[in-house]
């Protein structure tokens, strides 16, 4: 196979195992088993400002990655600490660059990569800022809306 052969074969299936929102900035994130995702709004209940232009409607992290950021910082993290909307196992989230993919009934588009934030030293203390880059998963806009359980299968459309 040719390497272009190779990126857009994505062979793996993602499922969902953590789903988190944001009430208001810097709000405690609020762990849930389902949400609503609504086309060019983001997730019913998360902060993020709904518009089309709004490339960071949702965030999600490599379930995967947790052990690897773990490790770095020497202590226990979760996805709710990391303060990411969704966190999928099972597939390469970087392997979702410049597609469109299913996540339960909703189908959302890859707008870049989720870099950590300063707040996030300061929440998780020293070394995290590093320990996070690369490790920070993506953002993704809403193009068609419907509900995202804990479970649901990730894969690509398009």
């Amino acid at each position: 196979m040719s390497l272009q052969e190779l990126i857009a074969s994505v062979p793996q299936i993602g499922e969902v195992r953590w789903i988190g929102v944001r009430p208001a900035r810097e709000a405690p994130m609020l762990e849930v088993d389902a949400v609503e995702a609504r086309r060019d709004a983001g997730l019913t209940g998360d902060h993020s400002r709904p518009s089309a232009n709004n490339t960071r409607q949702v965030t999600l992290i490599q379930w995967e990655h947790l052990d690897v950021i773990s490790a770095l910082l020497g202590k226990p993290i979760t996805a709710l600490d990391l303060r990411r909307n969704i966190a999928i196992s099972g597939i390469n989230l970087f392997s979702l660059k410049n597609r469109r993919f299913r996540l339960g009934q909703a189908i959302l588009e890859t707008t870049g990569w989720c870099q950590p934030c300063a707040r996030l030293e300061a929440r998780l203390g020293s070394g995290a800022f590093q320990a996070v880059r690369g490790h920070g998963g993506i953002t993704a806009r809403v193009v068609q809306g419907g509900i995202i359980r804990l479970q649901d299968q990730l894969s690509i459309v398009n």
